[in-house]
Formats: C-alpha cells, sequence, structure tokens
C-alpha cells in the first residue's frame, strides 16, 4: 500500500519540492528522500483533504497549509523541516560556485562548463576549503 501511495505522490511532490526556494545551509535532503518522507508523514492528510488536485507546482505545501487545522501535526512538522531542508539544499546549489570560487581557479583552472567545472571540484582530492566542500555536500552533489 506505501508503496503504491509514494509511486502517485512522487511526480507531483517532486515537481512542487523543486519550485520552492529560500535560503540557508546545513543538513538537507535528497529531493527523492524528501518525496518518501513527506509520502509517509503526510501522505493520509494529502490523500483526505487534496485529493483529486493537480499537486505540482507547490501545490501540496498550499493545500496542506490551507488546511493547517485538520492536518496532523506530524505532517505540519515534517512539511516544514522537508521544505526547509529543501530550501537549504537549492541555496548551496545555487551558491557553490561564488563559495568555491578560489578552488575552482586554483585546481580547475581552464575547465569549461559548470557541470565539468563541478565534476572537477568533487573530483580532486585538493580542495581544502572547509566552506566550499560544505557547500558542495549540502548541495547533494558529494
Amino acid at each position: 500500500m506505501m508503496t503504491k501511495r509514494v509511486g502517485n505522490f512522487a511526480g507531483t511532490a517532486l515537481a512542487a519540492l523543486l519550485s520552492m526556494t529560500a535560503a540557508g545551509w546545513a543538513d538537507t535532503i535528497s529531493y527523492a528522500d524528501a518525496v518518501t518522507t513527506l509520502a509517509k508523514e503526510c501522505g493520509s492528510d494529502i490523500k483526505k483533504f487534496c485529493n483529486g488536485q493537480n499537486l505540482g507546482n507547490g501545490r501540496i505545501q498550499a493545500c496542506l497549509e490551507k488546511n493547517a487545522s485538520k492536518v496532523s501535526p506530524s505532517c505540519t512538522s515534517t512539511l516544514g523541516s522537508v521544505m526547509t531542508s529543501i530550501a537549504q539544499r537549492q541555496e548551496a546549489q545555487a551558491s557553490v560556485f561564488k563559495v568555491c570560487q578560489h578552488d575552482i581557479s586554483q585546481y580547475c583552472n581552464g575547465v569549461k562548463g559548470d557541470g565539468n567545472i563541478l565534476s572537477c571540484l568533487v573530483e580532486t582530492k585538493r580542495v581544502d576549503n572547509k566552506e566550499c566542500n560544505q557547500a558542495i555536500t549540502d548541495a547533494g552533489w558529494r
């Protein structure tokens, strides 16, 4: 039953999560883990209060917040934690190139393209900049 619920929920939840933006850094959650966590903790609330709705583009969060007085406390808490973590991951992804600029110029000089530069940063064992390493980890790329 849980597998079916996660499968039905995964596509719309991921689209909703990917549409979120905010600032921060720390322990981040992958998009797949976010979907699984929300399905586990909020699946019954989503089914009960958001049934039949197209839940992409942030509508899961909007639906749960609209029904906050009826949604389980566990779901409310989980939604907040997941959204914060996803926002932190997105901020880390947006900031990696700025945070790692020194390491890029030192170890990946001449490498062209964001994907290639990122691969260079991840693969090089010489990056010892704590902030750069943390940004790469928080972005989910290591």
